[in-house]
């Protein structure tokens, strides 16, 4: 197996008040850590549940970064990136497990394909069912068709993973609860968009490696268990705004900004049908006028 540098692997986690479900995952990779030298980041973004303390206590070999308060997701991963000298980087989320061959699966597709920029694992629910993990880039279209839920009628905004036979596949953009990238390939695209504060920066990561002229494959032959919003759903009415303001900035970045102000109105107009249903009646205007107030403040950067 080929290694090269004085690291052949880094882990990066970042972590906000996630304290048990970060105590099993660093447990699952030294349960199945990989093959050959490799060390383990986390970022903490000022956690108030003894994440700290646990860290310094049951893991000691963790490389910690304690941030007084919460940057967010970009910047604290870009924190360990930099800091960190694997010549491969794994970006993991605090609410995952790896499983055994996790590591080695990922990074050997990448040493047999130069070509590949980035990939990612199988991912699976708790139940063990199929989790989506892959997506095509959002275009104003897809998000429309996606908003409108039509993909229960057929899959345009996604992916039918369901139907995907276990072999690798070329995608878009990978889920990023665990991706791992070749540090060249990073060197090169460069790292997190850090105006992202929350969402979507994987996304963007994607899409630069995709311009670069980088595939992306997902991996079946491993997977991950992933549960998923362990950390936004303590402040769900905030991370909601995030998520659409985070995929504002990725139209306007990539897509310019016309783009921007179409998935704004395609935002009002798909929520206002359901804001009806819920609230009806004489409180309908009310209700639409500050969904639309919303709507336009959000930056389009």
């Amino acid at each position: 197996m080929l290694f090269v540098g004085n690291m052949d692997l880094s882990i990066v986690i970042v972590s906000w008040n996630t304290r048990e479900i970060l105590a099993q995952c660093l447990s699952s990779i030294y349960r199945y850590p990989p093959a050959g030298t490799f060390d383990v980041w986390v970022v903490d973004n000022a956690s108030t549940d003894d994440s700290v303390p646990m860290i310094k206590t049951d893991f000691p070999d963790v490389r910690l970064i304690e941030n007084r308060e919460n940057i967010g997701f970009a910047p604290a991963n870009n924190q360990a990136i930099r800091a960190s000298g694997g010549d491969y980087v794994l970006l993991l989320n605090p609410d995952t497990e790896v499983s055994a061959g996790t590591f080695d699966t990922l990074r050997d597709f990448l040493q047999v394909h130069p070509d590949v920029g980035a990939v990612g694992p199988k991912t699976l629910n708790p139940d063990g069912s199929l989790q989506t993990s892959c997506y095509p880039f959002p275009t104003l279209s897809r998000e429309l068709w996606r908003l409108l839920h039509l993909d229960k009628i057929a899959p345009y905004g996604s992916y039918r993973m369901a139907e995907w036979a276990a072999r690798p596949r070329e995608v878009d953009a990978l889920l990023g609860a665990c991706i791992l990238f070749p540090r060249k390939v990073l060197d090169e695209i460069g790292l997190f968009d850090e105006n992202y504060f929350m969402y979507t920066e994987e996304i963007d990561l994607c899409y630069r490696a995709r311009q670069s002229g980088k595939k992306l494959f997902w991996v079946p032959e491993t997977s991950i268990v992933h549960y998923g919003g362990q950390s936004t759903r303590q402040a769900a009415a905030e991370m909601f705004l995030q998520l659409y303001k985070s995929k504002l900035q990725f139209f306007r970045k990539h897509y310019g900004v016309t783009a921007g102000w179409l998935y704004k109105l395609i935002l009002f107009f798909t929520a206002v049908p359901r804001l009806l249903l819920i609230f009806g009646g004489s409180a309908h205007r009310a209700v639409v006028a500050n969904y639309w107030r919303l709507i336009t403040a959000l930056p389009t950067l």
